[in-house]
């Protein structure tokens, strides 16, 4: 019984070890994002079995995201990178977020059967 403890024990310290690991490679990307575009926000959603996605806003309108394998490693890496995090992508949040003709014209190719981003 003892030894199977341990087992268990090793194997927490283990996966706690790696998740620590992706969390500071997120920070790093988070933290290198912000610095490129003269600071960022965040927001963090759960998108089910893949973890959760980190939606990045820099402050000259750019934009990006990250995908984390769980909410609680998103969560660690924003809190590392020290960026202010908003619960919702709403409200002066998103007016934040410049788009451009790549943004419009991908989206309308895909919702609605817009012009393809292809010159052919």
């Amino acid at each position: 019984m003892a030894d199977t403890k341990q087992v268990d024990e090793a194997k927490a310290a283990k996966t706690a070890a790696k998740a620590e690991r992706k969390a500071a490679k997120l920070a790093q990307q988070i933290t290198s994002f912000a610095k490129a575009h003269g600071g960022a926000e965040a927001q963090v959603a759960y998108i089910g079995q893949l973890g959760a996605r980190i939606v990045l806003v820099g402050e000259d309108g750019n934009w990006g995201d990250l995908v984390a394998p769980s909410y609680a490693i998103a969560d660690q890496a924003v809190q590392k990178a020290g960026v202010t995090v908003h619960e919702d992508f709403d409200g002066e949040f998103a007016a934040k977020v410049r788009t451009g003709p790549y943004e419009w014209t991908r989206m309308a190719g895909i919702q609605v059967g817009g012009p393809s981003n292809s010159n052919t």
